[in-house]
This record gives structure tokens, sequence and C-alpha cells, in this order.
């Protein structure tokens, strides 16, 4: 039996974006990318350090897999817990998996301590995630319905008023329907097309998988 737990929505970064925080003439750069595996991570941080050669520190933080796993971060060379984890923190408020940030600081001359340094890689890593694109990945099943065309109304009705975009529609003698549906609507919704056609309408219904559903602005945390 499938734990619907395990299987909960999450987010995803669809277009990385950049962000950037000034604080007493040092700049922190923030640049967000999607990465599904510790070497895409890790190939990111590295382009990141020829992008910006003549910086002082590339802080990083990433969280992979859809159930976030796998968790790393760093402060490169930043006093500890300054700079990756509150990088990391922001991701995690966020919502947003198989992801990495990587910060970049270039010194302005002035020591900024404790508070300011967590104060600005946070700051940076919202305003990298606030000019991203973000998607949200469903659990849920593909579903191809055919019926009459006395049904198409009906289904197409359900179907608006759960919000439920059709991905595809093909008319012959009869009409074919194709849309996706999230693991926890799937069987009331297969109910209610079945009422509404008098049993009518012919459901084939996909093995689950994760897809991609609508995209939103991220929650930062």
């Amino acid at each position: 039996m499938e734990n619907k737990n395990k299987y909960e929505a999450y987010k995803i970064i669809e277009y990385g974006g950049e962000g950037e925080v000034i604080e007493k003439k040092s700049r922190f750069i923030a640049r967000v990318q999607a990465a599904h595996t510790e070497e895409e991570a890790a190939a990111f941080v590295e382009s990141e350090k020829k992008r910006f050669w003549d910086a002082r520190h590339h802080c990083y933080a990433y969280i992979l897999g859809e159930q976030g796993q796998t968790k790393r971060y760093s402060d490169d060379g930043e006093p500890s817990g300054t700079a990756g984890r509150p990088i990391l923190e922001v991701l995690e408020g966020s919502g947003i998996r198989n992801l990495i940030v990587v910060v970049t600081r270039y010194f302005g001359g002035t020591l900024l301590g404790t508070g300011g340094l967590v104060r600005a890689y946070t700051q940076a890593a919202q305003a990298g995630l606030v000019n991203s694109t973000v998607a949200v990945m469903r659990y849920g099943y593909a579903l191809t319905v055919g019926t009459d065309y006395n049904g198409i109304g009906k289904l197409q009705y359900i179907l608006g008023q759960r919000g439920i975009p059709i991905d595809e529609s093909v008319y012959t003698e009869q009409v074919s329907i194709g849309f996706k549906v999230s693991y926890e609507e799937k069987e009331k919704l297969v109910k209610e097309i079945t009422e509404a056609t008098a049993g009518k309408a012919r459901v084939d219904i996909s093995d689950p998988f994760y897809y991609k559903c609508v995209e939103e602005a991220p929650t930062i945390g």
C-alpha cells in the first residue's frame, strides 16, 4: 500500500535567478540553479568560482532528492555557521528541492561580525530565490477518459471546478481527453466522472509518478 505522506508535493526551480545584497561595501551575489545530483551541484560551485574568480568566498547550500534527503552546505572560509548554514535554512524554509544556491562575497574592507554575516548571506539567498521561477511537483496519475459527445460537457465542467487543465483532446466518433490528477484527488474524481456519465465513460489510469503542475512564487522562510 502506498504511503501518502511519502509522496507529498514539493517545489523545484524552473529557472534559476540571481540576487545581490550590499552590506558595508561587501557585495553578496546569490545565484540559484536546479540540481539533481551532488555532481551537478559541485559543477555549479566550480563554475561560480570561475565566473567570480576574484571574489574571496563562494559559500553554498543545496537540497537534493524528492524527499529532500540530501543536504550539504559550506562556509568556504567564513566563520563557522555564518554563511552555509543560513543559506541552507533559507532553502529549507522555501520548501524547494533539487536546487543549489551559491553566494559569492566580495569583501568591502569592513568586518561585519557574526550577526552581520548571517544577515547578509540570508538576505542574499532570499533575493536569489525571489528572482527565480518555481514550479510545483505533485505525485499523481495521468488519466485518459473516453466518452460520447453528450458526456464531454460534464467532464469539462468537473475538471474546471477542480482547476485541472486538459492536456490533450481527441475528437473522433467519441471524445478522448487526457489530464493529470493528484494522488489525493484521483479516487474522488474517478467516482465523480463515473456518476456524471452514468458509468459510460472509460477511464484509463497510469502508474503513479511525479508531474509538474503549476508555477508559483516561492515561499521564503
